[in-house]
């Protein structure tokens, strides 16, 4: 597993209890892993790189966190050149990247740092473990997000607002996923892509965004 920052990624987390021998090799992780870790789910066995340890380059999260990977000789801190060299990444057979976004457009271009021209964050790792999950062995490359803002925008556009930057492009995109379903991109032409993005937009805007798109 590889996962972003932010809610997704941890909700994601909350609800893989009932796997096993689940690995972690990612650019960040936060509180979400350690329980997994303490119920056994995670436990790397599988990893080709580092088997039996967690490897990332950074952690973000509350003091239960830092006091989990202090001295711990199941995480490895390694440098960004490492973890995100796409290289390795792909070494490790299934490998899951779950990311999010700020906004999509129908064709499958992913903003995720910007609002507009508004700087909001780093590019980070995103296009690099979606790259790498995609050339793994049975990877799976995910975007995760609500189909709306929390005041109620839509966040699936027929195009990217002006001066938005593409983190991650529509020829590298896989999967994405909201909570009316899943799209599933690679390798379809724009009037595919188009359709299935469509159908896992807010219904309220589905309609709207067709004709946007048309137009």
């Amino acid at each position: 597993l590889q996962m972003g920052i932010g809610s997704i990624p941890n909700a994601v987390l909350s609800n893989l209890t009932n796997h096993k021998d689940l690995g972690v090799f990612t650019e960040m992780f936060s509180d979400g892993v350690v329980d997994l870790v303490e119920k056994n789910v995670i436990t790397s066995k599988y990893n080709t790189i580092n088997p039996n340890k967690i490897t990332s380059t950074f952690v973000q999260g509350t003091k239960r966190l830092f006091d989990f990977i202090d001295h711990n000789d199941f995480v490895i801190m390694k440098e960004a050149s490492f973890t995100n060299n796409e290289v390795n990444i792909r070494q490790n057979d299934r490998m899951v990247s779950i990311n999010s976004a700020i906004e999509i457009d129908v064709t499958g271009q992913v903003c995720a740092d910007s609002f507009g021209s508004k700087l909001y964050s780093g590019v980070g790792g995103q296009i690099d473990y979606v790259r790498g999950a995609v050339h793994s062995k049975n990877g799976k490359a995910i975007i995760a997000m609500p189909a709306v803002t929390a005041k109620g925008i839509n966040k699936i556009v027929p195009a990217l607002k002006t001066g938005a930057g593409v983190v991650t492009t529509r020829a590298n995109i896989q999967y994405v996923v909201t909570e009316y379903g899943i799209a599933q991109l690679y390798g379809k032409n724009i009037k595919d892509r188009v359709k299935a993005m469509i159908d896992i937009a807010h219904p309220d805007f589905r309609e709207q965004i067709a004709k946007d798109y048309f137009e």
